[in-house]
């Protein structure tokens, strides 16, 4: 329906030409007996006024040369049938509507071009209809120029309007691009921080394969050799993790020697966003369960990204954090008195680029993700995730 409608507004003006057209063909038709009817055959009459509209459409890639041919054809065409033309009432609006084409046009000079012919068009026109007058000679081209004098003056309104539809289009595109550049960025982030919860288990099961296989008997070697390989296969999956995750890395990042972030430390983030002068008030409801890793992780950042919003960027003086655990789920809910928009570029709708990367961890899991403004003002960012048991 969308492209419907552009296609309805780009074609509008050739389809009301169109129609006056088509009346100017069935005035000639019906009233071929009038005492002022055209004397040229009515074959004559109807392709003439065929070829006329066809140089209007052509304005779309003419836009000059085309409604400028349509006044030199007039004109030419009266020397043969003087009566043509001036007979049908709807040729005069589209001989108005193409006045105003040629001052329309773009380039200046054109449009000063386009007068002198609109003029001089007008003024053979007139000239060539029988029994004319002086006031029809001089007021009927006068009517024409002050159609195109209506197009001049509307040119740079109409310049103005498509330089700032090309700066949307633009701005538009530069969005989507910092919004799938943020996906991206947010993809490899969690691929980073997944590679060490996923090395971390697998070090874990390595050693204590390792343990295990040490702890046998000499004469258990068949079961030495399945845990060997299990080891090597461990090892193995560990370098080959750490060269493609290495590539992800920044060079200037360094070892990862703080804690694993986790939802358990979330006092200590809140802790710090009251030391950044944000008070903050923390709810911790039902019974905190273990969580799997990139659900603990996940759900932390979902924190961390909420409070920063409301430091940084909605100009927050209070917010709230609550924790809920169930059997199945957990829900994490940042709410603030501040202004909203989620991430250092907000997008029209409200939500910036930190929002699209939290949307991208949370599907991850299977969860929900709502953000928007609350009834009483402020901003919320709520997340439903599931926990697999």
């Amino acid at each position: 329906m969308q492209r419907v409608g552009t296609l309805t507004r780009g074609y509008v003006f050739d389809l009301a030409v169109a129609l006056l057209a088509i009346a100017a063909m069935v005035e000639i038709v019906v009233r071929r007996d009038a005492p002022n009817a055209p004397q040229s055959p009515l074959w004559f009459a109807l392709l003439t006024i065929a070829i006329l509209v066809t140089m209007i459409v052509a304005r779309r890639r003419f836009p000059f040369a085309g409604p400028a041919a349509y006044w030199l054809l007039a004109a030419g065409i009266s020397f043969v049938d003087g009566t043509l033309l001036p007979f049908a009432a709807s040729l005069f609006v589209v001989g108005l509507a193409v006045s105003f084409l040629l001052g329309n046009v773009r380039i200046a000079v054109h449009a000063g071009i386009g007068l002198a012919v609109v003029l001089g068009g007008a003024a053979i026109l007139v000239n060539n209809i029988p029994g004319h007058t002086t006031a029809e000679l001089i007021f009927i081209p006068l009517d024409f120029a002050i159609s195109w004098l209506a197009g001049f003056l509307l040119r740079g309104s109409a310049e103005q309007a498509e330089a700032a539809e090309g700066r949307a289009t633009l701005a538009e595109q530069e969005r989507e691009a910092e919004a799938l550049r943020a996906v991206v960025d947010e993809r490899t982030r969690i691929a980073r921080e997944l590679h060490d919860i996923v090395g971390h288990a697998v070090s874990v099961m390595t050693v204590q394969t390792s343990g295990v296989r040490r702890l046998l008997h000499p004469d258990q070697q068949q079961e030495r050799e399945a845990l060997l390989a299990v080891e090597r296969t461990g090892r193995e999956a560990l370098a080959e993790m750490r060269r493609v995750v290495g590539a992800l890395r920044d060079a200037e990042d360094g070892p990862e020697l703080a804690p694993r972030p986790s939802l358990s430390r979330v006092d200590k983030l809140v802790a710090q966003a009251r030391e950044s002068g944000l008070p903050v008030n923390l709810h911790v409801e039902g019974e905190p369960l273990p969580l799997p890793a990139g659900v603990d992780l996940t759900a932390y950042r979902l924190v961390q990204e909420g409070l920063t919003n409301a430091i940084k960027h909605a100009d927050a003086r209070h917010a709230e954090v609550c924790v809920r655990y169930d059997r199945d789920h957990v829900e994490i809910e940042v709410s603030d008195d501040g202004r909203g928009a989620l991430g250092a570029a907000p997008a029209p709708n409200g939500s910036g680029h930190g929002l699209v990367g939290m949307r991208e961890r949370v599907s991850i899991y299977g969860g929900q993700l709502e953000a928007g403004p609350r009834a009483g003002g402020g901003f919320r960012l709520r997340a439903r995730i599931p926990v697999a048991t």
